[in-house]
């Protein structure tokens, strides 16, 4: 299952799409465009799970595909 993360820059001024909490693909300025962007990707690689993560790097969402 691949998994894919959606969470802020240090300064929580962007937000990371990971695929395996790698190197991050992309920086959206929006946290609504990020987790969009992480769901079609989700979505195209079946089975997988989107984890939406907090200011503090905790878990606040999971959506499985």
């Amino acid at each position: 299952m691949k998994e894919y993360s959606v969470a802020p820059n240090k300064d929580v001024t962007g937000w990371f799409v990971k695929i395996e909490d790698v190197a991050p693909t992309d920086e959206y300025p929006e946290r609504d465009t990020a987790v969009e962007k992480a769901k079609e990707m989700a979505e195209q690689n079946k089975p997988s799970r989107v984890l939406i993560l907090d200011k503090n790097h905790e878990i606040e969402d999971e959506i499985k595909y």
